[in-house]
């Protein structure tokens, strides 16, 4: 890509708080960027070749939206955690084994997406994001769920794809947690707590496609009361 086509994403991105620039074959993050440190508010470098995000990411301090998936990263700059305002961050399709220690000061947080990366666990750093919405952590290498995730504030958990053969019953903790995707893990019905049942504010379960009967879900002592939970959420969408 020429100087003068970036040069044409600037000016306009200056304008209006947006830098897009998508499947053009990038290797690097454009440095031109930090020229419009205080301009940006979406930051979307999908489906590029990008391995490495710098260190000077940390200084785009008005950042709403970063979105990166489909690159080539293995890991994240702490600088990252900087961004105060930071409320939707989307790297599908990377090769993150892990995030940074301070991943928990991305205070305004909502939307964040991981699907399709390499994370054998659920990163302990998100319980500290209290406004969590939705975590998708789909298509990694996540075989268990610790006890931590029961102070997760996130409304909507995707684990779908993974091989979870173990979940903690702290998960029927989670004070705000309303749906959880399980489907096409490695889970015994034995494995699942009766507590996401009959003690949890979890009112969609999904867990097609494991090692059991969706049928044999129904005999669980708690499931008419998770039935109530799910009619009545399905009511007042319907």
């Amino acid at each position: 890509m020429g100087n003068s086509a970036l040069k044409a994403h600037l000016e306009t991105a200056q304008k209006t708080g947006v830098f897009q620039l998508t499947g053009k074959g990038l290797t690097e993050f454009p440095e031109d960027l930090q020229k419009l440190t205080s301009n940006l508010r979406t930051i979307d470098l999908s489906s590029n070749k990008i391995e490495l995000l710098p260190p000077l990411i940390g200084k785009f301090s008005f950042l709403k939206s970063l979105v990166l998936n489909n690159n080539k990263l293995t890991a994240l700059p702490e600088e990252l955690c900087k961004l105060k305002k930071l409320e939707t961050l989307h790297l599908n399709g990377n090769h993150l084994r892990q995030l940074p220690a301070a991943f928990g000061q991305l205070s305004a947080l909502k939307t964040l997406s991981l699907s399709g990366n390499q994370l054998r666990t659920v990163p302990t750093q998100l319980c500290g994001l209290r406004h969590l919405d939705v975590v998708d952590l789909s298509k990694n290498q996540i075989q268990n769920i610790p006890d931590t995730v029961g102070e997760l504030q996130a409304i909507e958990l995707n684990l779908n794809q993974n091989q979870i053969s173990q979940i903690s019953v702290q998960i029927s903790h989670c004070p705000r947690l309303k749906v959880l995707r399980l489907e096409e893990n490695c889970l015994e019905l034995s494995m699942l707590p009766q507590s996401i049942l009959s003690d949890s504010q979890i009112s969609l379960l999904a867990v097609e496609g494991n090692l059991f009967e969706i049928k044999k879900l129904r005999e669980l002592e708690g499931y008419d009361k998770y039935m109530e939970r799910f009619t009545a959420t399905k009511k007042k969408f319907a």
